[in-house]
């Protein structure tokens, strides 16, 4: 990590340190790159820092990168860009071997891997101009003024925003208010699908410290299922997300939800299907959560109800994460089309690495251009 004086010029200038940032960042570097990375906050402030769901890719031998891309197509109701799509499945296999290579870990390998670097880093240095000049973009981040031939955006999306605006909860960081996407569509960027705000249908609806919390969905693969408020099951557990978060709300309209202590809506997850064996491999962080305020989620169920959790869309990009502006890219949930207006459980994650690694090499092939 390097040192940097308040003006200072790059070959590829990133914005944001979560998943698809440090991606970027890590790839445009091995590409011999200068790079540097500006976050909102701390390096570690970030929704990547969050997940938990996990990452698909297709290895098993009964299984494809057409199969993950029939899944994507499906999921999206056939509205995500195709040519992502095929990017994105057929690339899952190799980010996933480029993750082993640096620890897995996800944004704590990345971030380490940025650490040992020379990559500059602005931390608490938010985006708040951004222009186009001879040769690239200047770029005001905080007290830095910065230049830099080709700019990533990996800002994240707006769904914090949103929710407190509306009143909801949301699974994802106070950081994620939208600024970076606005100052962009100001410069003329494209944008896709920017009303479709994902719903996580398992938002912790229950005790006070969970609410909000993004129940993994593994708990409904294991077996939990979802029940109303006479115990009977409403909905298929293993549907879309919308159609699952769809269903809840609609049993909560009618009347056959429950409420909370503190007068939320919900119905129950009925995770005591789940084995016990299952549990503690796959949702050990859950159990200890619940337990730790009293709820054992393997002995009673517990109260859910959907949570702002996802962007869908975002600026359009193209095979390369390059934006409709020349020499400005974008990669994670500020990109839109590589899922649609729906995006499939577990591949946030994989479009981060996938995307974030085709943004930092295209930003360096376009600096050295």
């Amino acid at each position: 990590m390097t040192a940097v004086a308040p003006s200072s010029s790059f070959d590829v200038l990133v914005i944001g340190s979560g998943a698809s940032g440090l991606a970027a960042a890590v790839s445009a570097h091995r590409a011999g790159a200068r790079v540097a990375v500006a976050a909102k906050g701390s390096l570690q402030s970030c929704n990547s820092a969050k997940a938990q769901g996990g990452i698909q890719a297709a290895f098993a031998p009964d299984d494809s990168p057409e199969q993950h891309a029939a899944d994507v197509w499906k999921s999206s109701h056939e509205t995500a860009d195709r040519r992502l799509v095929d990017v994105l499945t057929s690339e899952a296999p190799s980010a996933i071997q480029w993750l082993e290579e640096l620890g897995v870990e996800f944004t704590k390998a990345l971030r380490d891997a940025v650490e040992a670097s020379d990559i500059a880093t602005f931390p608490r240095s938010p985006l708040s101009a951004l222009e186009q000049i001879a040769g690239g973009w200047r770029v005001r981040c905080g007290e830095h003024e910065l230049e830099a031939a080709a700019v990533v955006l990996a800002a994240g999306g707006r769904c914090w925003r949103e929710a407190q605006e509306r009143g909801e909860l949301s699974t994802n960081h106070p950081g994620a208010t939208g600024e970076v996407t606005e100052i962009a569509l100001g410069l003329g960027a494209e944008a896709r699908d920017l009303d479709a705000l994902q719903y996580h249908p398992n938002g912790g609806a229950w005790p006070p410290n969970l609410q909000g919390y993004s129940i993994p969905e593994t708990t409904r693969a294991y077996g939990a299922t979802l029940l109303n408020a006479a115990g009977e099951e409403f909905t298929d557990p293993l549907g879309p997300r919308d159609a699952v978060s769809a269903a809840i709300f609609e049993e909560v309209d009618a009347g056959r939800g429950v409420e909370t202590p503190d007068g939320r809506p919900a119905v129950y997850l009925d995770t005591t299907r789940i084995p016990e064996r299952d549990a503690d491999v796959s949702l050990p962080y859950m159990l200890r959560r619940y337990r730790a305020a009293g709820i054992d989620p393997l002995r009673e169920p517990i109260l859910t109800y959907p949570v702002l959790h996802y962007q869908n869309g975002g600026l359009v990009i193209d095979t390369d994460a390059q934006t409709t502006l020349e020499g400005l890219y974008a990669c994670g949930e500020i990109a839109g089309g590589a899922h649609g207006r729906n995006r499939m459980m577990g591949n946030s994650l994989l479009e981060c690495c996938v995307f974030g690694r085709r943004a930092g090499r295209a930003a360096a092939e376009k600096a050295k251009g």
